[in-house]
């Protein structure tokens, strides 16, 4: 059974001389520990496509069914607990919570969920050991570097086991050198954990090194 499947997604904009589509008709399917890069040039739909199949931003048609269940037939709070549980978010920009140090923003999802606050702290210990963090749990973003930063919103993003990570352009801010130790940490873990992994690139090499690439041009995924 697939995790996460698109059917016929449309997104369609207000722009001042009318409508403005910018996804005409996307279908995508990704299996549990599958791996896949999505490329395509600025203001092609990238983020967009990857904020609808998260069930952050609603299609103007199509569906997204996530085990086969419509995302966006959910009410409210199972839309927010299917945000928090089921998907996991890496953004190019790492969104931390300037005013809490790495381990606590690594909490955050577990506190979200409802877990009691000492096992949430101990979840995401391990989650900062997994990315190489261990030293600097109580390190502020201001303290971090930005490799740092990031790997810190790939531990809170993967800290609830989500079955889907989505990745939007995560190594577009960062030297080639941490890029690549960034792109490392995703790989390792999409193969170990079996996370199922779609990510937003505009590096070839990196969608080159995914099971899946696909380019979206004119609205559509092409392969």
């Amino acid at each position: 059974m697939s995790e996460l499947r698109a059917e016929g997604i449309v997104k369609r904009f207000s722009a001042p001389g009318g409508e403005l589509e910018i996804l005409r008709g996307v279908d995508l399917v990704l299996n549990l520990g599958e791996s896949m890069g999505i490329l395509g040039v600025s203001g092609s739909g990238k983020s967009t496509l990857l904020h609808i199949l998260g069930g952050l931003e609603r299609p103007s048609e199509g569906r997204v069914l996530y085990q086969q269940a419509d995302v966006y037939q959910l009410d409210g709070p199972a839309l927010a607990r299917h945000r928090n549980q089921s998907v996991g978010f890496v953004f190019q920009f790492h969104h931390l919570l300037p005013e809490f140090d790495a381990e606590e923003n690594v909490m955050m999802p577990c506190l979200l969920a409802g877990w009691p606050k000492r096992l949430a702290r101990e979840r995401a210990r391990e989650m900062l050991d997994e990315v190489g963090l261990t030293d600097r749990r109580q390190h502020p973003p201001g303290k971090l570097s930005g490799g740092e930063r990031q790997r810190v919103a790939i531990a809170r993003a993967l800290v609830l086991s989500p079955p889907v990570l989505l990745a939007d352009e995560p190594t577009g801010n960062l030297d080639p050198h941490t890029a690549e130790q960034v792109e490392e940490i995703l790989l390792r873990l999409n193969a170990e954990v079996g996370t199922g992994l779609i990510l937003v690139t505009h590096n070839e090499k990196l969608a080159g090194r995914l099971g899946k690439k696909y380019y979206l041009r004119g609205g559509r995924l092409e392969s």
